[in-house]
């Protein structure tokens, strides 16, 4: 091997060195260890982000890499969070009885849709499926009409919001603006044992890891690589052969079953769930989040939800007048200045940095020599 082979070489190496993914092995771990050092309120705070982080994911598939702009994944989130929340209000319920929430409102027998949860499989297989399907019926009404643009936004809001409303209005069914709390245990496992937030908080973080294992692999396969021809241009798409409705819609889904799995971990960590937590405020909210750290990229929107919620219990409790403010002014720059959040920034200065590596060609090399 000659001189400018061998420093060709070694640039190379230094450039796949640069590439080694380490950080998100060392964060994870991180975030592992942390119940070690942190305990209380702080620890259920981070449970309750990762979990949203799980939603996230799906607001990045479905927004980031498809190009769809839903506002309504809180009713996936909902579909999901209810599902766990009605068995476990079953559970905590004396055997034979009826729910506190539906004695106070004069039902006199359960309703035919909860029985079915008594059962902990059933309950855990509809935290995916409800989701899924909700979302796969939704895409293809909507996808298969070729709508796009605002108007799936407004859809999707409008649907959120007629979910919110018939879950105000049946008191008798799903407690109304109370939501189902109460939860005693979960799995066998008491929910006041010392050791559950713990247990819980590492099940949240083996489901995040396991989601963005999962969706990030599939964004690797031809079938991400199609998402992002439908994302950018859906007429040649559909003329090289391909059916984007088809396409849409299995994003979707795949979004709401995200979105469904958050909120589920999400009502085991806060205890309760109840409309006030999936509204359009929510929805929206998960978007801003996303944005902020980036849509296009799964590490930028997990980690935007991460940070962005952290910093908002940060700042609501420093500045409990203002807070509202300052995270929209902070929104409004980052949409300004970083238009591909956060780690878009990130990887235009990674790639700035990249092209400083000189390559030295052979005539170069061969007079240093």
């Amino acid at each position: 091997m000659n001189a400018a082979q061998k420093l060709n070489s070694a640039a190379h190496a230094r450039r796949e060195l640069r590439n080694v993914p380490l950080w998100p092995a060392v964060t994870v771990l991180a975030l592992a260890l942390l119940p070690f050092f942190v305990s209380g309120y702080p620890l259920a705070l981070l449970g309750r982000v990762l979990a949203l982080a799980i939603a996230a994911l799906g607001v990045s598939v479905v927004w980031g890499r498809t190009g769809i702009l839903s506002l309504g994944q809180g009713l996936f989130f909902g579909l999901g969070g209810y599902a766990l929340g009605m068995h476990l209000k079953l559970v905590a319920t004396p055997k034979g009885e009826l729910p506190d929430f539906m004695v106070y409102n004069g039902v006199e027998k359960l309703p035919w849709f909860w029985a079915p949860f008594h059962s902990a499989p059933f309950a855990l297989l509809m935290v995916v499926l409800l989701p899924g399907l909700a979302a796969y019926l939704i895409g293809w009404l909507m996808f298969r009409r070729r709508i796009t643009g605002v108007f799936v936004s407004i859809i999707t809001q409008a649907l959120v919001l007629a979910f919110v409303t018939w879950l105000n209005g049946s008191q008798g069914l799903t407690s109304g603006t109370n939501g189902l709390t109460d939860f005693q245990t979960v799995l066998g496992a008491s929910v006041r044992d010392p050791q559950f937030p713990r247990t819980l908080y590492w099940v949240t973080l083996a489901a995040l890891v396991g989601c963005f294992a999962f969706t990030s692999w599939l964004l690797g396969t031809p079938f991400g690589s199609l998402l992002t021809a439908v994302r950018d241009n859906e007429n040649r798409s559909r003329f090289l052969g391909f059916n984007p409705a088809a396409f849409k819609v299995a994003a979707f889904v795949l979004g709401g079953v995200l979105a469904g799995i958050s909120g589920a971990l999400y009502t085991l960590h806060l205890g309760t769930i109840s409309p006030a937590m999936i509204g359009v405020a929510f929805s929206i909210e998960l978007v801003v989040w996303v944005a902020l750290g980036g849509r296009a990229s799964l590490w930028g929107a997990a980690g935007g939800m991460i940070l962005g919620m952290v910093a908002k219990d940060r700042i609501s409790s420093a500045a409990p007048e203002s807070w509202l403010y300052i995270m929209g002014g902070l929104f409004v720059l980052v949409v300004l200045f970083l238009p591909q959040g956060v780690s878009g920034w990130l990887q235009e200065r990674r790639k700035l940095t990249e092209g400083h590596i000189p390559i030295i060609h052979r005539e170069d090399a061969h007079a240093q020599s």
